[in-house]
């Protein structure tokens, strides 16, 4: 079970000692992260890539792959704290710059588990209990999205790109041939990138304003469409987080028999608080909706799902591998989970999702999203009232995008402040491109993307100062 010092490695997980052994290495390894941590001291390493490059080479000398293991302890602990040390921290308030949450510790204390445990999800007879406990977890996903849908149905995926990829091929799947995907100017990319991996057609463009896709531009868009068509809608756009009008976009859909996937691996989440779900009045009317947990669901990476109105649609994923889900076996009642995903061996990632719904509930869950985004309302005031800084619009979810108050020369501060702010590492600050400029061209702007649920306007004030001096041009005094 390991030599005195530490040099052994092959103690395992599994078994009834195997809990010993992690009790063992987890407290080496989470000293590690707060050394780590201690040692960072902001949102990110200070110094840019060359300075977290020269740390890696000046603490592992003899590389990685050195010829004799210098032994579990030692390299949890160092290679724990030099990931500490060399990391942007989403905990830190003034790490806001994109949609990567601080996880609760109860889901990463599921994770520690399900990896002790290491369900492999591609067969039952390798996760009994985990498939079953994924079953629950989809279904009573699939029941928030779709409300009075009786048989709605999800799968898990690695993340919101993975969901939207899927939702595509479903989408293809239905059609048949000659499918068109049409998005809005407003679309993550990775809907670009699902076309091109299905070898459809590049998407058509819908026109936007104030970053939500327009139901009159599609509708116009849709006219001239020839054959099936699939129309993304976005539940909370990376940029501003801004919510498409789902429920005219649906009415647009049917009117023309195109069918609609929302991509609201944002916004999603939004459905557990009574006084955001009307953002999403619609959603239930699509055909598919991506989620992604890593973002309004503070769970480690990847916690992607994919929701469908129809559970007929998921049966386009069904494939055969004797070994894994054999015919007679599927006959016998042995449950076939290698037709629920478009991989084959996979984390049980569904179980620290569950243990979090079942932590907190839909009301516990739909009150962390409400506090993101009522902090984010109330920084969003503050900066509409900074002398320097200039508001894009109120804030939909907890997305808030501003820029200097200055003229022509405002991108380049605003690029120039935001790296300077990252290589000090002093903020992780985001940049949207966004067709606000003369005739629509683009301007850079500065983004907070909110997603600290503990976190206070208080905590943000002093950070609107920060980027108001770097942004500033060279020799003007801040207006305070």
């Amino acid at each position: 079970m390991g030599e005195p010092n530490g040099t052994d490695t092959s103690g395992v997980t599994a078994g009834l000692a195997g809990h010993d052994r992690l009790a063992e290495l987890v407290p080496v390894a989470l000293a590690g992260l707060a050394a780590g941590t201690a040692e960072r001291g902001g949102a990110a390493p200070a110094g840019g890539p060359a300075a977290v490059a020269a740390q890696l080479a000046a603490a592992l000398p003899d590389g990685l792959l050195p010829a004799e293991g210098v032994g579990e302890r030692a390299a949890l602990s160092e290679l724990s704290t030099l990931l500490a040390a060399g990391s942007v921290d989403p905990a830190q308030p003034w790490c806001a710059a994109h949609l990567h949450c601080p996880p609760l510790a109860v889901a990463v204390a599921a994770d520690v588990v399900a990896g002790a445990l290491n369900p492999s999800m591609d067969s039952w007879d390798q996760a009994p209990v985990a498939s079953e406990l994924e079953r629950a977890l989809t279904t009573a996903v699939a029941g928030l999205c779709y409300p009075g849908a009786p048989g709605a149905d999800a799968v898990v995926t690695s993340g919101g790109t993975e969901s939207n990829l899927v939702g595509l091929l479903l989408a293809r799947e239905h059609a048949g041939p000659g499918l068109r995907v049409v998005r809005g100017a407003n679309a993550h990319h990775s809907v670009a990138r699902a076309a091109w991996l299905l070898g459809l057609p590049a998407p058509v463009v819908v026109g936007c304003e104030r970053d939500r896709m327009v139901p009159s531009a599609l509708a116009a868009c849709l006219s001239e469409v020839d054959g099936p068509a699939v129309v993304v809608a976005t539940a909370g756009t990376t940029n501003t987080g801004a919510v498409d009008p789902l429920r005219d976009l649906a009415r647009v859909c049917r009117e023309h028999g195109a069918q609609l996937h929302v991509d609201a691996a944002y916004g999603g989440p939004a459905v557990c608080e009574p006084t955001l779900a009307g953002l999403l009045d619609g959603m239930g009317e699509a055909d598919s909706v991506a989620l992604d947990l890593h973002k309004f669901g503070w769970q480690p990476i990847s916690a992607g799902l994919l929701a469908c109105r129809d559970p007929r649609r998921l049966d386009a994923l069904t494939v055969r591998a004797d070994y894994l889900n054999a015919a007679d076996d599927t006959e016998a009642g042995l449950p076939d989970l290698l037709g629920r995903s478009i991989r084959t061996s996979r984390r049980p990632d569904a179980f620290r999702m569950a243990v979090t719904f079942r932590a907190l509930g839909v009301r516990g869950m739909g009150e962390l999203v409400r506090r993101c985004c009522a902090t984010a309302a109330e920084v969003a005031a503050a900066v509409a009232a900074h002398p320097a800084l200039r508001l894009w619009g109120e804030p939909a979810l907890s997305t808030v995008v501003f820029r200097p108050a200055v003229g022509a020369t405002a991108d380049e501060l605003v690029a120039t402040a935001r790296r300077t702010l990252l290589e000090s590492g002093t903020a992780v600050v985001g940049r949207a491109a966004l067709p606000t400029g003369p005739d629509g061209a683009d301007e850079l702007w500065l983004k907070l993307t909110l997603l600290h649920p503990h976190a206070t306007a208080a905590d943000y004030l002093p950070l609107l100062d920060v980027i108001a001096a770097a942004a500033a041009p060279v020799g003007e005094q801040v207006p305070s």
